[in-house]
């Protein structure tokens, strides 16, 4: 390769298509996402017999803090539409919401909408009852070696991620990246990402012994409470899924910029064997000052700006947060006074994150790049 091709390779842009969010609102939105992903090349990614991961979050029970079930209707009709066979889906949570099973997992998508009967897909929660199936990927990053990841994410011919795009607390903000690497990983590696120690046990342990039935190391021995060897866990995080008082603590120790790297990782993990059959879509709406696993609502910080798709995960996260901060103030109680629209929301809401490391991670790793063109769908 000559150094002018070489210099060409490295400043070229990738492609953000852009479909404004305008007075029709969603259903104006609903209507126009064929045609936006038609122009966005997304098409090309899935294939007529395809079994097609359509990775969601479906929000916890009761609060808006999820893409519309209106707009993956459509996205799931576009695909069928190309021969494709789409399924939703999720992994379980580390934490104990109304998502950490998959039985619950499964009510609370149902709650908001999203059932085979109403999008037209069926919805398949992977990684297991307790999210603890997993399949391990090599990565050989800088922090991660092997992930473990859901499995069907894995055995997927192709996946189509489907982001909602707001701020976070550890990682700045959550998009396309963190939906595949957070959003991907089995219960232990959701673990690795906010941890580098240990499970712990409360006080409030009962000593029932059903973590020691569970634990496939003998890692845990019971006498007025449980008791957990540090030298024998591996952190599968088993005995977080299974104990019924919630009585086994997560230490979240991991630092905001290391959590963030690992982060990225895993999802190069998730993305590892789908090289040129996967795309991604974020939708900047109802955008929340933190994570959509909080259980109460919460007011958006701008106004709904926009639905931006991308074959590069890393150009459409970094279009979506351009787009954000340079959007006029909405919800100004959780901003700061004087806030104005071109500074950094993100940086305002949460100060000791730097939100930037998961999209500089990403392009070191050859995830994608954060030089894109926007193109606008009419």
């Amino acid at each position: 390769m000559s150094d002018g091709i070489a210099l060409e390779a490295r400043i070229k842009k990738s492609k953000v298509h852009f479909l404004r969010i305008g007075a029709g609102g969603g259903d104006d939105i609903a209507a126009r996402l064929p045609t936006l992903l038609d122009a966005s090349g997304l098409g090309g990614t899935v294939s007529p017999g395809e079994l097609v991961a359509v990775k969601m979050h479906f929000g916890e029970s009761k609060v808006t803090g999820h893409v519309r079930p209106r707009f993956v209707k459509r996205i799931i009709a576009w695909l069928q539409k190309r021969g494709a066979s789409p399924f939703l889906t999720d992994t379980n949570t580390l934490y104990r919401g109304s998502r950490a099973d998959t039985v619950s997992h499964l009510r609370a998508a149902a709650e908001h909408g999203f059932t085979h009967q109403a999008i037209g897909a069926p919805v398949v929660i992977s990684g297991g009852l307790r999210g603890t199936t997993e399949t391990l990927v090599e990565v050989n990053g800088p922090l991660v070696a092997r992930a473990p990841i859901g499995p069907e994410f894995v055995k997927a011919d192709a996946l189509l991620s489907v982001a909602h795009f707001k701020g976070h607390e550890v990682t700045g903000f959550g998009g396309t990246l963190k939906n595949l690497g957070m959003g991907c990983a089995s219960r232990a590696g959701k673990l690795d990402m906010h941890s580098s120690t240990k499970p712990y046990v409360r006080p409030s342990c009962v000593a029932c012994g059903v973590c020691v039935s569970w634990c496939p190391e003998d890692a845990i021995t019971v006498g007025e409470t449980a008791v957990i060897d540090d030298s024998k866990c591996i952190g599968c995080a088993e005995c977080i899924a299974v104990c019924p008082t919630k009585s086994v603590g997560i230490r979240w120790n991991e630092s905001t910029d290391t959590c963030q790297m690992k982060m990225v990782e895993y999802a190069a993990a998730a993305l590892a064997n789908k090289s040129g059959r996967a795309g991604f879509v974020n939708f900047i709406t109802d955008v929340h000052p933190v994570c959509d696993c909080y259980g109460t609502e919460k007011i958006s910080i701008v106004p709904d700006i926009a639905v931006v798709p991308s074959l590069d995960p890393v150009a459409a996260d970094q279009a979506a947060y351009d787009l954000v901060n340079a959007a006029p103030v909405a919800g100004a109680a959780e901003l700061s006074d004087g806030y104005h629209a071109g500074s950094d929301k993100f940086r305002d809401l949460h100060p000791d994150v730097d939100p930037t490391v998961q999209l500089k991670h990403a392009e070191e790793l050859g995830l994608g790049t954060r030089d894109y063109e926007l193109i606008e769908t009419e």
